[in-house]
């Protein structure tokens, strides 16, 4: 895909590559391509950094609401039969309160949520203790990037990576993650307030993970350098990923059913990069997880 922006983004080749399955319980099969191999079959021109400044739709957060289902119902199990009844069965039932940072258990993968490595993966040199966020879900396979494998580079010191693009030179200082083995780069705008979310989802130039959070690839990064100079976004709200994984189609679904990867739906304020920088993200999720806790 051709990008127009005020800065030039430089697209990168993607090269073939098999992604091997973690710890051999799934076969191995011919792998999808990513960004630039998906991309590249649209010739159109996308102009970005470019919104009419009208209010956006505003859609519930369908993925709150079926927290505050899923809590509900477990404060319902917790609790003395009748008085669970006696919830049920109210009008107006008391809302339970989540808090900012939940996390629970999901049956199959799905974009936004959640791949935590279970201990059959101990032992694997790139999966262990893994927490991989799911960015697509769509027909050709899920794709996602590891949230907390950081590399102890900036973007500076691996210049080779990102040498024809425009990422060099805004974002020199933001730290680089290794985001799996299939080569692309890829960068997370956010978590962000909701407020801010919409400006850069009224532009149109990132893909939306969950409310709050988007992401893009090194085609776009010209145009997330342009967002930063006009001062919608800063850089710190940018992480940046060298490599990714993909599955095919039922690959993941396999690897779920074989037990290698738990699901979980979770709260934008899990993903801060606070947590993944200091480490520990694969110990709170399973935390929020194990716990499903109510306040």
């Amino acid at each position: 895909m051709e990008t127009s922006c005020f800065l030039t983004s430089k697209a990168g080749r993607v090269k073939s590559l098999a992604m091997p399955s973690p710890a051999g319980a799934a076969k191995a099969r011919p792998q999808l391509l990513l960004g630039g191999g998906r991309r590249a079959a649209s010739s159109s021109v996308t102009t970005c950094c470019s919104y009419d400044g009208a209010a956006p739709a505003i859609d519930p957060d369908w993925r709150s609401f079926r927290a505050q289902l899923y809590f509900s119902e477990q404060y319902a199990k917790s609790v003395n039969p009748a008085v669970a009844a006696a919830r049920r069965t109210s009008t107006t039932p008391e809302p339970v309160k989540i808090g900012d940072k939940w996390a629970h258990p999901l049956v199959e993968p799905e974009k936004g949520c959640l791949l935590v490595a279970t201990e059959k993966l101990d032992g694997s040199h790139i999966f262990e203790r893994t927490v991989i966020l799911l960015l697509s879900a769509g027909v050709l396979g899920p794709v996602g990037v590891i949230l907390n494998r950081p590399s102890l580079m900036s973007i500076k010191e691996a210049q080779a990576v990102f040498a024809e693009t425009d990422i060099a030179g805004a974002f020199s200082g933001r730290p680089l993650f290794f985001g799996g083995p299939l080569e692309e780069c890829f960068f997370l705008l956010g978590p962000r307030a909701a407020a801010a979310g919409d400006v850069v989802g009224r532009t149109g130039l990132f893909d939306e993970v969950m409310p709050g959070v988007h992401y893009g690839t090194r085609e776009s990064v010209g145009c997330a350098a342009e967002l930063v100079k006009r001062g919608v976004v800063g850089v710190r709200d940018f992480r940046f990923f060298d490599g990714f994984c993909g599955w095919e189609r039922e690959q993941l679904r396999d690897e779920v059913r074989a037990g290698l990867w738990r699901v979980a739906a979770c709260s934008p304020a899990v993903l801060g990069l606070a947590t993944v920088v200091k480490g520990g993200l694969w110990e709170e999720v399973q935390g929020l997880v194990g716990e499903r806790r109510v306040w």
